[in-house]
């Protein structure tokens, strides 16, 4: 029945253009021809070169500074990124010889400018440690603690921070992610080696906070996929298992590892009922309660008995400065953001999460848990300034574009990672998996850790908990070295744990480097 339709209705048509055939005049006009769209312009990368000299370790040391992009292509050798960095080269040194650093903060989103200005760079921004950096005039001075007296640096920006972006047909997405961007940091250090002939040098990676993430993958991808045998990677605060590092995700075995950290804040603000004249036996105490008390009742659960849970309980008021009372309302689980709102509530005033030894006031009395951080409010104007002051008026940086010094990436950001041993792709990644399986292949790379003792983005405990799970044999065990500092996540912001992380970096690259 339908197609007798169809076919009548074909015959209906036929008849009807015969009959009556339509002239041009009845035929509208073809709109003209749309020109054809061009793609734009793909930026070319560039770089600004200058000649300078700075005093340190007693010595003037001439340098090359050159600060830009990098293009970065595909397989298909289709620019991608423009990756932003600035590297320092001693003059006169041997290419192949000496060490080179390639080094970047973390965020995810963060660019290299904490690490630039704090402690690496060859210039370093003036901070008064745990006070208010607000008022200008801003300064910056010779950095003596900095690393270009043992290596060449390399200053990282992720692409979506600092002048870093995506090119052509590339997209934000193809970079954020923790896959993304271990591939893609790894094809920057590739592609600059093979530009700066530096392939036959010591090599050495260095990543602060979510920077130690990225480490554990770099590690891996650049040993297995491009052939580039690393000598050393230095871990800074590292988060690396978004499993037990973050109490986000109620995870048990989260809480457990920030306990120490809690200890160590409440020693330093005197909110203890009984508190010690040292930290470091105090923090021993503490950590034994954790393992011995806290971690057993965590475990049970409900199956804990009531002279189990009070124990549990006047321990956790005893090492916290939290009353008893208040973590036994929250059932024993006290995330960050609600213990630094209420360990000095009554004073009106709010702990430092980054670094715990800084405060200031509380916005809201009445809120459960922290809105502000003081310590990123007293630290980055600083930075902030000095770092694009220096990097246009001394580096003689030209751009219209706004240096990014943080890029709001982490609610896009991918965080499924292949695990290297199963081929799983993970929702919980943790790349010291991946650290473990390089320093494997790759038995002669060393691994130091730099941890402050009064850090709760990435708390000690957790970083404690994340080396001693590695798998790894007891002779590879001998590879890892840890440096703890009585200061916070940047812990060269305190003078003297600032000396301490040049002596202790320098004698790293040194005796690894050759």
């Amino acid at each position: 029945m339908q197609r007798l339709f169809v076919a009548t209705l074909l015959a209906l048509v036929t008849f009807t253009l015969a009959v009556c055939p339509v002239s041009a005049a009845d035929v509208p006009p073809a709109p003209p021809a749309k020109p054809e769209e061009k793609p734009a312009p793909i930026p070319e990368a560039k770089v600004w070169v200058t000649k300078h000299q700075v005093n340190m370790g007693g010595a003037s040391i001439a340098y090359t500074a050159t600060a830009g992009t990098l293009s970065i292509k595909n397989e298909k050798d289709e620019p991608i990124a423009l990756f932003g960095f600035t590297a320092y080269v001693k003059d006169g040194g041997d290419l192949r010889a000496r060490p080179i650093v390639f080094a970047y903060n973390g965020g995810p989103g963060s660019s290299s400018a904490w690490l630039h200005m704090g402690i690496l760079g060859p210039k370093r921004t003036v901070l008064v440690d745990t006070e208010s950096n607000t008022r200008g005039p801003f300064r910056t001075v010779d950095n003596e603690f900095g690393v270009l007296d043992r290596a060449d640096l390399v200053m990282i920006d992720p692409v979506g921070t600092g002048f870093s972006r995506p090119v052509g047909k590339a997209e934000g997405k193809d970079f954020w992610g923790v896959d993304q961007d271990v591939k893609s940091v790894s094809a920057f250090i590739v592609k600059y080696l093979s530009q700066n002939g530096r392939w036959a040098s010591p090599k050495f990676l260095l990543g602060e906070s979510y920077g130690g993430m990225r480490s554990g993958g770099v590690a891996y991808e650049l040993l297995t996929k491009h052939a580039v045998a690393l000598n050393g990677v230095i871990l800074v605060s590292p988060f690396m298992d978004y499993g037990s590092g973050g109490t986000e995700l109620q995870n048990d075995t989260s809480y457990i590892n920030f306990l120490t950290a809690y200890a160590s804040t409440a020693w330093y603000h005197h909110a203890l009922a009984d508190r010690p004249a040292q930290l470091q036996p105090f923090l021993r105490e503490a950590e034994a309660f954790v393992r011995d008390v806290y971690a057993p009742l965590m475990m049970k659960g409900a199956r804990a008995t009531a002279a189990e849970r009070q124990a549990g309980l006047a321990g956790l008021a005893k090492y916290t400065g939290l009353s008893g009372d208040y973590w036994d309302k929250a059932n024993l689980r006290v995330d960050e953001g609600h213990f630094l709102q209420e360990l000095q509530r009554n004073k009106g005033i709010v702990t430092g999460r980054t670094d715990t030894r800084y405060q200031g006031g509380i916005l809201n009395r009445l809120a459960e848990t922290m809105k502000t951080d003081p310590y990123a409010t007293s630290i980055a104007p600083a930075i902030v300034a000095t770092f694009n002051d220096y990097y246009r008026q001394e580096l003689k940086v030209e751009s219209e574009r706004e240096y990014a010094f943080s890029a709001d990436v982490e609610k896009d950001w991918d965080f499924r990672h292949v695990q290297p041993d199963t081929g799983y792709k993970s929702t919980l990644p943790n790349t010291a998996v991946d650290l473990a399986y390089a320093m494997t292949l790759n038995p002669k790379m060393k691994v130091l850790v730099q941890q402050g003792y009064f850090d709760l983005a990435c708390p000690y405990g957790t970083v404690e908990y994340l080396i001693d799970h590695l798998d790894l044999t007891p002779k590879l065990r001998e590879n890892i070295a840890i440096e703890y500092y009585e200061a916070g996540h940047m812990m060269y912001v305190h003078p003297a744990s600032m000396q301490k992380f040049k002596r202790v970096l320098a004698s790293f690259v040194e005796s690894n480097g050759r």
